[in-house]
């Protein structure tokens, strides 16, 4: 069992965190000071930061690391958010009232061993742009390489991504029975609970009555399925509600892909404004062909994001997916090369094993 890290010199604030360490099922190694803390900073899944001593590790040299939560023993202590920014720390929560809290985050980041999957948001400039495909392809290329993913559908109007890697037959939980999720998410139960197509996994909408989903759903789904794969994908709608922006919020990058059309061009900036509210990095993927010659990189500064890539036209795309067959199962083509590239040089996922 992998071990957090508690670094306090305060003895009723060590008792306590201790006592919720155990009550989430985890063991702690103990620092009382910055010097102490550097033989487990780095390996522990998690580090639980007394606010004791939030100024000495503030100044200390230790690098930055995730997971970090500043436990403050004075709520009245403006100095505290100061503090946890300076020592690194993306939470802080005041005890007694974050123990449910604190104990679920433990709970978190020992079944993730720290380790918390990139997710990667997917959405269309325009109507029929691409997305879905693209996101698909991504989900289907890194299961290619030996990365396990995850593929997302967050578009209640997109008619259920499971149609497009060919599993709407598959058994297993959809969006209507998750929708109302609350709190933590098993990522073993949630896995095993979901369809699986050529063993991804998938979550996806059925063919009934739209519904919305919480943002506190999609935030425990998307917990559970970053601890327990390498890789998520989601395909998002063209217009944003509260999941769609969570999931933008949450990702590690935005890809818009934007059709090399001018018409498209127009409606992708304002996609890419509504994105930008949200999502730390959002990049262009422009799809060819090129009607009147639009140049890649002249339609994402138009745009005004960096461009991830251009995919070229695949003449039988559109046929394959009508039968059902996932995008870029073959690993051959453009849309496959792109997948591979951007897994590989934007994410550092590489391949585990040759593809099938």
């Amino acid at each position: 069992m992998s071990r957090i890290l508690i670094c306090t010199d305060d003895p009723t604030l060590l008792e306590d965190l201790l006592r919720l360490a155990a009550a989430a099922g985890v063991e702690a190694d103990v620092a009382r000071s910055a010097i102490g803390a550097r033989q487990h900073w780095s390996a522990a899944p998690a580090v639980l930061l007394g606010g004791d001593l939030s100024a000495s590790f503030a100044d200390s040299p230790l690098p930055r690391r995730p997971r970090v939560v500043l436990v403050g023993i004075d709520l009245d202590d403006a100095n505290v958010w100061r503090q946890a920014v300076c020592a690194g720390a993306e939470h802080v929560v005041f005890l007694p009232d974050s123990e449910s809290w604190l104990v679920e985050f433990l709970v978190d980041a020992e079944e993730a061993g720290g380790r918390v999957a990139p997710l990667v948001a997917v959405v269309g400039g325009r109507g029929g742009g691409g997305a879905t495909t693209l996101a698909s392809a991504l989900a289907v290329t890194a299961l290619l390489q030996g990365v396990h993913a995850m593929l997302v559908d967050v578009d209640p109007f997109g008619g259920g991504i499971d149609l497009a890697v060919g599993g709407e037959e598959q058994p297993g939980l959809r969006w209507p029975d998750l929708a109302a999720t609350r709190g933590r998410v098993s990522a073993g139960t949630l896995s095993v609970s979901l369809p699986r197509v050529n063993d991804l996994t998938v979550l996806s909408w059925d063919r009934g009555s739209p519904l919305s989903i919480e943002p506190a759903a999609i935030l425990s789904v998307l917990a559970a399925a970053r601890r327990d794969n390498d890789l998520v994908v989601a395909d998002l709608p063209r217009s944003f509600d509260q999941a769609a922006r969570v999931v933008l919020a949450e990702s590690t990058a935005c890809l818009l892909v934007v059709p090399a059309e001018v018409r498209a061009c127009a409606a992708a900036c304002r996609v890419a404004h509504a994105a930008l509210a949200d999502a730390r990095d959002v990049r262009v993927v422009v799809r060819g062909p090129a009607p009147s010659g639009l140049p890649a990189d002249s339609i994402a500064a138009v745009i005004g994001l960096p461009l991830a890539g251009f995919l070229r036209p695949e003449p039988h795309l559109a046929a394959a997916a009508e039968r059902g067959d996932a995008p870029a199962r073959s690993g051959h083509g453009p849309l496959a090369q792109f997948c591979r590239r951007f897994l590989e040089r934007e994410l550092g996922l590489r391949a585990r094993r040759s593809a099938a």
